[in-house]
């Protein structure tokens, strides 16, 4: 089976000079944020109103649609301004607005339903129920999780949604959306757009006597390869994407113009093989200028091993987080400079004997891949990596060439040598800023010279994004009355040439058809200035639904948050949820004491030490005898398609079930269960509260990155029992790859692995050790380095509304859980009591309940 359908090239921009680069190379479409307030990149130097417009208007005249980024949590102090920038970006032109926040994306829909909405990765969506529930609440695409296969996606793209994949560019290690591990350890939350990395940082496996057990060399064991989905285009195509989108927001504009530029090539190859394109992964050919660009943009090597369905460690980078270039020869000797050697403990010295005033050296390369002059070029020893060095090519190269270049110090032989910066790309991307117009789009002309009429010009786009009415967007001009010639007539290529003389307008000509009578006459500047009529009034053309709907937006609303959670639940009429009671005031019901066990021995202690709600892990549930017979199951925070099997059979009509995403959700409201939303699915504003409610929340478990403040916020306007973990460890990471790999002796059997029964954590550079277990599908959870207690606050949290306290016990033993309970129990205890309850643990936490993340 052919290819025969397109696909959208979505190209990331930091700022304004990105944005021109992803422009130049043929970017479809462009993502971006407006200001540092709401987006996933708030690093970035990101667009001002003004430079914004700019953008939009450049790229909608070259036929490319402009999407800005708000996928963050926002809370309900911060909504009115999000909805504010909402407005403001679409009256400048704004095509589309990324979202993650769900009452966000509530208030925008309610607010502007003519605005056209994406659900953000960050919002954790991989199958299809999930999708479909995007569609249902008014999403016009779903960005899916870099993770699912293509089989995967291929059975999403069956629900009728656009979908949108991520191609290219780094690999988070987390699932986006549910990662912790940023916010916990300092408070910059990835869910605010202020991700701190910490996955690209140095880590040891050790076990329980902190004995490192990691393979020589696996330094980095959360740090993935890149994306790369070159091969794979057609495959993609076949499956049903709709958009293949580019990672990058902090990259350079040099950057963006090679992989977009090399990806728009992709493209534009399948499409023109068609039927003959093969769509099977890996199929779809990669010429080797297409190898070099993306090769020599920053890349930390490549790996598509999600879309194969593997999370081995073929898709790890696990000796350096840092651009690897493309590896383009080895030396073959050094000569002259000082030579310099390790002591034992690997500190670089100068040997003395050595001239000091000889403090440069020449090594010779043998080339293997092209080199250009002024290409930047790594050389790393295998053995001794750290001691590297750059240098500049001076000259061209071929593959067999030998070059010379000047380094301070001698390199060993067969030493790699890699381009980590390529001059083209740099002098590509220079070349593409200083146009002004960056990428013109393609017009059909038609030139109508007919005696005793007007003399009239008419253009048409031939491609990119249609009108409203679903036509392309054409104009005319007409001028002055065509009469007969006084001397010589014009011809029709007369024509052809003066009215497509476009020079600085933002189109170019493709093809021309011309009506002209024989002996017409007519002054060439006559001729330009009907031309030039045309070419504004196809800007008009293109441009004046923009501000048609700026015209009539809508004012952004005051008070948005409360607004829209009383509309929502006015509109949905929400019954009384299954299994629960109608609310009762927060100060008549008395908090539960919940935990959060891993087997039913430490699930009976529990209960004996005080707790009266027993929550379990499904897969626990499944393989372990003894629970409660009214232990809640939780279902995981990831939910793709060959989970449904384990995780369906646990959602049951009437039963309480707790819920790690929306596909669960769907699942639970559809049978008549009584889903708890965890933590991970983010609730900071009460339109979010609002819109889970309507959609069938039960009871809804806080997110650990919130305040006192906001818990009580959140608390007071619920309908349904609020909960919190007050201790435990927090889960910060949950990765489809297993950490364990990077032991280098994985038996592919989870069951049977001796690793998965051990204490083993990852050691970090301060030394801290942040707990590691790996489920039965080789699923691998990261849990907090420090322990959160705050129970010495209950009496704060039942104050404001919070009737459900649970201690997670998932790595405590049978005294550890004991002990934890009974901590809580006599915290409410001294509370009712009247009695301060007892301080906090030592080296405990209290988390965020009284510093916010960013």
């Amino acid at each position: 089976m052919g290819v025969a359908m397109t696909m959208e090239l979505l190209a990331p921009a930091g700022g304004p000079e990105p944005f021109r680069a992803a422009l130049a190379a043929g970017a479809d479409a462009i993502y971006c944020g407006v200001g540092n307030d709401f987006n996933a990149r708030r690093g970035a130097h990101n667009f001002t109103y003004d430079t914004f417009e700019q953008a939009c208007r450049a790229a909608h005249l070259a036929g490319t649609r402009v999407y800005v980024t708000i996928n963050v949590v926002v809370r309900d102090d911060e909504m009115d301004r999000a909805l504010a920038l909402v407005r403001s970006a679409a009256i400048r032109g704004a095509d589309a607005f990324i979202v993650q926040d769900w009452g966000l994306f509530e208030a925008i829909r309610r607010t502007w339903p003519e605005l056209e909405l994406h659900v953000s990765t960050q919002a954790n969506v991989h199958d299809a129920r999930g999708v479909r529930w995007c569609r249902e609440r008014g999403a016009h695409r779903v960005t899916l999780s870099r993770e699912l296969s293509l089989p995967e996606i291929a059975r999403i793209a069956k629900e009728g949604v656009e979908l949108e994949v991520f191609g290219h560019g780094a690999l988070c290690y987390c699932y986006s959306g549910v990662c912790l591990m940023s916010s916990m350890a300092g408070g910059r939350s990835a869910n605010r757009g202020l991700c701190a990395q910490p996955c690209r940082l140095l880590y040891r496996l050790v076990d329980e006597r902190g004995r490192d057990v990691a393979a020589p060399g696996r330094t980095r064991p959360l740090c993935p390869k890149d994306a790369c989905t070159a091969a794979d285009v057609a495959a993609l195509m076949d499956a049903g994407v709709g958009s293949l989108k580019v990672e990058g927001r902090m990259k350079a504009p040099d950057y963006v113009w090679s992989v977009v530029g090399a990806y728009r090539e992709q493209i534009d190859s399948v499409l023109a093989a068609g039927d003959a394109a093969v769509p099977e992964l890996g199929a779809t050919p990669v010429s080797p200028a297409v190898a070099h660009r993306l090769k020599r943009a920053f890349n930390r090597d490549f790996t598509d091993a999600y879309l194969r369905g593997s999370a081995d460690d073929e898709m790890m980078s696990y000796e350096r987080s840092n651009n690897r270039g493309e590896l383009a020869g080895e030396v073959l000797s050094s000569s002259g400079g000082q030579v310099q050697r390790r002591n034992g403990r690997g500190n670089l010295h100068k040997d003395p004997r050595q001239d000091k005033h000889s403090t440069r050296c020449t090594v010779t390369i043998r080339v293997s891949e092209p080199v250009g002059a002024g290409d930047l070029l790594e050389l790393r020893p295998v053995d001794d990596p750290d001691a590297f060095l750059t240098a500049t090519a001076q000259v061209d190269a071929e593959p067999g060439d030998i070059i010379e270049c000047r380094v301070a110090r001698p390199m060993p032989k067969g030493c790699p040598v890699r381009v980590i910066r390529s001059a083209a790309a740099h002098a590509g991307s220079d070349a593409a800023l200083l146009l002004e117009v960056p990428r013109k789009r393609r017009v059909s002309v038609r030139v109508v010279a007919r005696l005793g009429e007007p003399f009239r010009v008419e253009l048409a786009c031939v491609d990119g994004p249609a009108l409203p009415d679903g036509s392309l967007p054409h104009a005319s001009a007409e001028g002055f009355v065509v009469e007969p010639a006084r001397t010589r007539p014009v011809t029709a290529e007369d024509l052809a040439e003066h009215v497509g003389r476009m020079g600085s307008t933002p189109f170019e000509p493709v093809s021309f058809e011309v009506e002209l009578d024989e002996n017409c006459g007519m002054g060439f500047s006559a001729v330009h200035k009907v031309r030039a009529a045309a070419c504004e009034r196809l800007e008009h053309a293109i441009l004046e639904p923009y501000a048609a709907r700026a015209r009539a937006l809508a004012a952004a609303p005051k008070g948005a948050s409360s607004a829209v959670a009383a509309a929502t639940l006015t509109a949905a009429a929400v019954p009384a949820p299954a299994g629960n009671a109608a609310p009762t005031p927060a100060a008549d019901v008395a908090p539960e004491v919940c935990v959060l066990a891993p087997t039913p021995e430490v699930a009976a202690v529990a209960v004996a030490a005080g707790a009266t709600r027993v929550y379990a892990q499904v897969d626990d549930l499944d393989t372990l005898e003894g629970w409660p017979t009214d232990t809640i199951a939780i279902l995981d925070e990831v939910c793709r398609e060959p989970d449904h099997a384990r995780l369906d059979a646990h959602v049951v009509a009437g039963v309480p079930v707790a819920v790690g995403n929306v596909s669960e959700l769907a699942l639970a409201a559809e049978r008549g269960a009584a889903p708890e939303l965890r933590g991970c699915i983010p609730v900071h504003n009460e339109a979010c509260l609002a819109a889970l409610e309507a959609a069938g929340a039960a009871g809804v478990w806080l997110s650990p990155e919130l305040t006192l403040e906001e818990i009580a916020r959140l608390a007071s306007c619920a309908n349904v029992p609020v909960g919190l973990v007050v201790s435990g460890r927090p889960r910060v990471m949950t990765a489809e790859h297993c950490v364990l790999k990077v032991v280098d002796a994985c038996i592919h059997d989870c069951a049977r692995c001796g690793l998965r029964a051990r204490r083993l954590s990852l050691r970090d550079r301060d030394g801290r050790l942040l707990p590691v277990r790996t489920d039965l599908h080789a699923r691998s959870r990261i849990y907090d380095a420090v322990p959160l207690d705050l129970t010495p606050q209950v009496g704060d949290l039942v104050a404001a509304g919070v009737t459900r306290l649970a201690v997670d016990a998932t790595l405590l033993d049978e005294a550890e859980a004991t002990a934890a309970v009974e901590r809580l129990v006599h915290a409410l205890a001294a509370v009712a009591a009247g009695r301060k309850p007892a301080a906090r643990e030592r080296h405990a936490s209290s988390g965020h309940l009284f510093w916010g993340i960013g």
